[in-house]
């Protein structure tokens, strides 16, 4: 998923000052997991909106914002109420604020009330963990499921800086060194003799940007 934090209110209100009537879309699926812009969330936003004397003219939660068709549908549902607003706001990542704007027909102004932050999982303690950095080259099969690309800060590809101290990384001392994390890992499965083959640097053309599927 992708975690997203909503901008600071003040900010909000910067790029809607000469807006009057605003349409708030939210997010069903990761928007509302790290409650940046789920159905509470939207709530929130519209009184908060209101109470600056904006007119919020309707709020809807997409199933999952970056998805065309479902885009759509919201669209079409919610046509009239559309095009009586000034603006959109959209609660969600990055990919959920362009799906919108691809989307629209009424050429409505369309502003983002979230600041993407990185794709993340969910551990079992609840926290939001960045263990994936998109490269377009995945090398897990070769780090035992540790990606070395994300979880060091210099990404290393070929064993632990001289900075680690006691297995944590030199940048932060409560953050275990993924290369030492890695190195356990081969231990534990007999399988040391792997560190032996080096691996080959990345092709960072795999990580242009954008991607086209």
């Amino acid at each position: 998923m992708i975690f997203s934090k909503q901008k600071d209110f003040q900010t909000i209100l910067g790029f809607l000052k000469d807006k009057e009537n605003i349409f708030l879309v939210g997010c069903g699926d990761c928007a509302t997991t790290c409650k940046s812009g789920g159905q509470e969330q939207l709530e929130q936003i519209k009184l908060k909106l209101e109470e600056a004397g904006k007119n919020v003219t309707g709020a809807v939660v997409a199933e999952v914002a970056c998805i065309s068709s479902q885009m759509k549908i919201l669209m079409a549902t919610n046509k009239r109420v559309l095009e009586k607003s000034d603006a959109v706001l959209v609660f969600a990542c990055g990919s959920g604020v362009q799906c919108f704007k691809e989307n629209d027909r009424l050429g409505k102004d369309v502003f983002s009330g979230c600041d993407s932050i990185f794709a993340t999982i969910i551990d079992a303690q609840n926290r939001f963990i960045e263990v994936c950095s998109s490269c377009g080259e995945c090398i897990l099969d070769l780090t035992e499921g540790i990606c070395p690309i994300t979880r060091c800060p210099k990404g290393l590809l070929n064993g632990p800086c001289g900075g680690q101290k006691d297995g944590k990384c030199e940048t932060d001392r409560k953050k275990d060194c993924a290369w030492v994390l890695i190195y356990k890992a081969k231990e534990a499965k007999k399988r040391l003799l792997d560190l032996e083959k080096p691996i080959s640097p990345k092709d960072y053309s795999k990580a242009m940007r954008p991607h086209y599927i």
